[in-house]
């Protein structure tokens, strides 16, 4: 079993329940149980370095709002990750649109990365503030979990050890990407009693149902990603900012990414519905600032994003936008760009990864350098300083050269744009990790804390940890920049 993180275990048995499909053509059983209580936790991140970069547990929020319509669940909402929570010394620092840094504790580092000369933390509210917690919620029935980077899996560990120590035998059911990429893994090293791998409105809700008994028959799921209700926003503490979700998947294969993974159709919204959910959540809850979620946002722009970014704009709500998952870079033309201002699309990143033509047309089919010009242009020209749009590189990728990433900053930089680096992350399934299995740097059995961008560039990657500083130094030169492993 994975070493536990920070001394949490528990010795109380749990049970495993098995996960078959249900029978092709079954009906819904009439519930007529009492009612359940359902508690929803998002647990701690355990990291060399973690930063609210607009990030909220988007699906665990959407089951939630899935459950609130059974008449037979009473919900509870646990956040780990709450950074405005009542009980904390400090009160939240961030930006004014919603950025900032987690509440953190330095922690033993798990002996698996002994090698890597970072500080290891947990991120989120303190143990005793999450205990408190338990101790307010009626005794669940069921304890649902979501879990975002594969190796941030020691923050499941924790909350299911404290949850056994509390609760006992209560069936914990784990979804969402850990789940997803390492279900054999975390079936095996979690603790959690079921593990539900694919999409949360459909895995989540069925393995809720099999643990509660027959008597909690499968409410009826949505149609279709399009179908979903709105995400259970009330139930977080703060709402300055809000993530919205227009499309789900990427129909490009890029080797690195594992987006074609974790959605197996690329599945789009009506750009109404989408106007109207931000319309209404600015509305209800006063927010102003809105982070779209999608991987592939502007794909066939003229019949998605920009009807969607024309209602927007005409609803004249005096909300921002912004685009941390990167927007592809040669479908930003002139019109569009005005549009992206029209409708306050505020925070700019862009997707090049890299200026090597060739690693491009290996491992990417979304761009080539020289959109990147041309992007800027249209931007500039719209109105946006150059120095306030950010734009991706990646570093690490195996049989990458340093001197390649050096020159595609260099490159950045001579459009007047702002590089923000990212260590290479390796995912299972994706091209890159069946490359580094070839070579016999990954296999199956890899723990996923090998997967954090920080110790697989200290422990497996190519460059060397003097590469990666020589690259630091380089964006340190420019304060917007953002420095490889960094938190912003």
């Amino acid at each position: 079993m994975a070493a536990r993180p920070c001394g949490f275990e528990s010795h109380l048995p749990h049970h495993p329940f098995s996960l078959d499909a249900p029978a092709r053509g079954r009906t819904r059983r009439k519930n007529m149980g009492p009612t359940k209580n359902v508690l929803l936790i998002n647990p701690w991140i355990y990291d060399f370095t973690a930063y609210d970069f607009w990030l909220k547990p988007l699906g665990l929020l959407y089951v939630a709002a899935l459950l609130e319509a059974r008449p037979d669940v009473r919900l509870s909402f646990i956040d780990c990750l709450d950074r405005f929570h009542p009980g904390l010394a400090r009160p939240a620092r961030g930006k004014p649109d919603g950025r900032g840094p987690f509440p953190k504790q330095e922690v033993p580092k798990p002996a698996l990365l002994d090698g890597v000369p970072r500080r290891y933390s947990r991120y989120g509210i303190p143990v005793r503030l999450f205990e408190e917690e338990l101790a307010r919620v009626p005794r669940p029935d069921a304890v649902l979990l979501t879990c975002t980077m594969t190796y941030w899996y020691p923050g499941v560990q924790a909350v299911v050890d404290i949850i056994r120590r509390r609760f006992g035998s209560v069936p914990v059911v784990l979804g969402g990407i850990y789940a997803a990429l390492c279900p054999e893994h975390a079936r095996a090293h979690s603790g959690a009693d079921v593990v539900a791998a694919g999409p949360a409105e459909t895995s989540l809700p069925a393995a809720l149902g099999r643990v509660l008994g027959d008597g909690f028959g499968p409410a009826p799921g949505p149609a279709g990603f399009e179908s979903l209700p709105r995400p259970a926003f009330s139930r977080l503490r703060d709402r300055t900012w809000l993530p919205v979700l227009s499309s789900r998947g990427c129909p490009f294969r890029c080797t690195f990414c594992a987006s074609s993974l974790l959605a197996d159709r690329f599945e789009r919204r009506p750009p109404a519905s989408v106007a109207a959910e931000i319309a209404a959540h600015h509305d209800l809850f006063g927010t102003r600032h809105f982070a779209f979620y999608d991987d592939a946002l502007l794909l066939d722009k003229e019949r998605h994003a920009v009807p969607l970014l024309e209602m927007i704009a005409a609803a004249g709500r005096p909300v921002r936008l912004h685009a941390p998952n990167g927007l592809h870079l040669r479908e930003i033309d002139g019109p569009l760009a005005r549009l992206f201002r029209a409708a306050g699309l505020t925070s700019l990143y862009l997707s090049l990864e890299s200026s090597d033509e060739s690693l491009l047309r290996e491992r990417t089919p979304k761009t080539v350098p020289g959109d990147l010009p041309r992007a800027m242009a249209a931007l500039a020209a719209a109105g946006y300083d150059r120095r306030d749009i950010g734009v991706y590189l990646i570093m690490g990728l195996p049989g990458q050269s340093v001197a390649g990433v050096e020159e595609s900053i260099r490159y950045v930089r001579s459009q007047g744009a702002t590089p923000r680096v990212a260590f290479f992350s390796p995912i299972p399934g994706t091209a890159e990790w069946e490359a580094l299995a070839r070579r016999g740097v990954v296999t199956g059995a890899t723990d996923p804390l090998l997967h954090n961008k920080i110790a697989f560039a200290y422990l497996k990657g190519d460059f060397t940890p003097a590469e990666f500083e020589g690259v630091g130094k380089i964006l340190a030169a420019d304060p917007a920049a953002s420095a490889p492993g960094g938190d912003a």
